[in-house]
This record gives structure tokens, C-alpha cells and sequence, in this order.
């Protein structure tokens, strides 16, 4: 069985800007495949190449075992992509769209029809077909640009921060949907922004720096890399925070980190309780005020802290929007 996608040495540059640096990645058919990485990653050039809507500069992108550059309508023909901005038509109802998406498809107009009605009912969008899609909330617009990129019925399903900016219940649903689609064969690879969404869905992540890769498991294997607990602060100020990193190095099993507030320090322990009281008399004798202190185990937040030192907002490295629908 090939796998669900493969990407082998693949570089990609924009002008003196290198999104990709010989990363290679491969997932199982069947499953969820998370990518994580901090800002300008390389996650959406990634994704965009395995859509075949750019080509690697160097190294080969596969999908199915079909060649995304030498074959890019083969690949189309098996693939859905529903990109970071919702690419519906917000002047046509929202039949309209999944329709029209459904025709690109070279669907018949009846089969079109058909399979337009069972999506809209399926995301909960009937009630609202007929209506314009400006009228629809952000979360309405997310469900039904999923809708168009599963009416060609892909076995492969790219979804780029799909519940980005959704409100908490609209995310849960859209979990709901992910997890239906798995379980009914589609192969689905996740880039998010929202690590506990990973941890939800993912069957093995990925995690990538700089367009590398820097870290593969599962979410359990990634979270035993740090080994030991967590000790999490908050400082009160921004300008404390070198004077904080010294003070409490010696007590790290591994380089602390801290998210992109800077205000927040994650500290990697082995024998918490000395160190728990260490940490809190080295900030103290620095006479560095936190508002908060607390131990805790490792989270899949501390593993993408402790391997990056950054957080988790992807910047398109291209500054083209990427079409949703690869029939589009």
C-alpha cells in the first residue's frame, strides 16, 4: 500500500527566503497527520506543494504514489483542500457554491445536485442553501468551504488551520467531522495552530522549524522526549525575562522556553520538588516578581516550546492566498 503522501528532500526558496530545507515527511493512508511549527514554518508551502498548486525547487512530492509535478491532474483528481481563508463566492447562496465546485468536479448536473444536497444537510447548512453566503457567520462559511472540498469525494483531505478563529463549539463540531471522515477512509493532513487540537486528532505529528523537520511521533512519544514535569511561571515583566532565564537554567533538565508573550517561562524538570523550591528562591534572591507559579506534566505546548522556543501562528511564506478545492 502506498502512503498517503510522501515528501523526499524537498527545497523550496522565495527569493532569498528558504520555506522548505530538504524536508522529507511521509503519513499512513487512513489516518490524521498533524503538522505543527512556529511562524513562517514552512507548514502552508507544504501544503500548497502536496495540492500540486506549487513546485519544489528541489526533491519530489508524492500523493497516493502519484507524482504531484509530473502528474498534478492525477493527484487533483483524488485530493480536497480547504485552505486558512474560506474560498466561497459570498454573492452566490450557499447551494450555489457547493454546486458549482461540484460541476468543476465534472460531476453530471444531477450528480452535482445530489451530492450538494447531502453535504449541505451532512454540515448542518440546509436551512441556510438558498441564502447568500455574505449572510453566513465565520463558522458557517469554515463548514461550508469543507463541504466544496469534499464533493469530488477525495481520499485525501489537506485542511491548512482549518478551525482558525472558530468560536469553542463550532471547533468541536468540526473535530466531529474530521473524526467521521477518518473513520470512513479519508486520509486527512492537519496543519493547526491549536496544539490540543493535534493532540485530539493526530494519529503521528509532525513538528517543523526553519523547514525542517525536528521532530516526528506520536503525541505520546513527543511528550516523553522532555521526560519529567514542567515548571510554568508568569512574569510580571517583559524586561525580567533574561535576568529570569539565568536565574533558573541550573535547575533545567533542558533549555527553558518561553511562549511568544515572553512572559510565560516553561522550565523541563527531573526531581520537581527540589526543584519547584529552587526555581522559586532563585526568582526571589533576583527579586523578580511572577503572577503566577504552578508544576504540571508535559503538555504537547511544552514539547513545541522546549523544540522551537517560539509559538504557533503560521505566516504564509508566499504572500499569495492558496485557491481551496483543487479543482479550482
Amino acid at each position: 500500500m502506498s502512503n498517503a503522501f510522501e515528501a523526499k528532500g524537498v527545497v523550496k526558496h522565495f527569493g532569498k527566503v528558504t520555506a522548505l530545507d530538504g524536508l522529507s515527511l511521509k503519513a499512513e493512508q487512513g489516518t490524521v497527520f498533524g503538522l505543527l511549527g512556529p511562524n513562517g514554518a514552512g507548514k502552508t508551502t507544504l501544503v500548497r506543494m502536496l495540492s500540486t498548486l506549487l513546485v519544489p525547487d528541489k526533491g519530489t512530492v508524492k500523493v497516493l504514489g502519484i507524482d504531484a509535478v509530473r502528474n498534478s491532474q492525477r493527484v487533483r483528481e483524488v485530493i480536497g483542500l480547504a485552505g486558512q481563508y474560506a474560498a466561497v463566492d459570498e454573492f452566490q447562496t450557499g447551494y450555489e457554491n457547493i454546486y458549482m465546485t461540484g460541476r468543476l468536479y465534472r460531476l453530471s448536473a444531477q450528480e452535482a445536485k445530489r451530492r450538494a444536497q447531502e453535504l449541505l444537510e451532512r454540515f448542518e447548512l440546509t436551512e441556510a442553501a438558498n441564502r447568500p453566503v455574505r449572510t453566513y457567520s465565520g463558522g458557517m462559511q469554515r463548514r461550508l468551504d469543507l463541504c466544496a472540498s469534499l464533493i469530488g469525494r477525495p481520499k485525501i483531505l489537506f485542511l491548512d488551520e482549518p478551525t482558525n478563529g472558530l468560536d469553542p463549539k463550532t471547533r468541536i463540531d468540526l473535530w466531529n467531522i474530521i473524526r467521521e471522515l477518518v473513520s470512513e477512509g479519508t486520509s486527512i493532513l492537519l496543519t493547526t495552530q491549536y496544539l490540543e487540537e493535534a493532540d485530539e486528532l493526530a494519529n503521528r505529528i509532525a513538528v517543523i522549524d526553519q523547514g525542517k523537520v525536528i521532530a516526528e511521533g506520536t503525541s505520546i512519544q513527543l511528550k516523553a522526549q522532555l521526560g519529567g514535569d514542567m515548571v510554568e511561571f508568569v512574569l510580571e515583566k517583559d524586561a525580567d525575562r533574561p535576568a529570569a532565564l539565568r536565574a533558573v537554567r541550573r535547575f533545567a533538565s533542558k533549555q527553558p522556553a518561553f511562549d511568544e508573550t515572553g512572559l510565560t517561562i516553561s522550565v523541563p524538570v527531573t526531581n520537581h520538588a527540589k526543584s519547584l523550591a529552587g526555581i522559586a528562591g532563585a526568582l526571589d534572591r533576583s527579586r523578580i516578581r511572577v503572577s503566577s507559579f504552578s508544576l504540571h506534566q508535559p503538555s504537547l505546548d511544552d514539547v513545541f516550546l522546549s523544540l522551537t522556543g517560539a509559538a504557533t501562528k503560521d505566516t504564509n511564506q508566499n504572500p499569495q492566498r492558496e485557491t481551496s478545492h483543487a479543482a479550482r
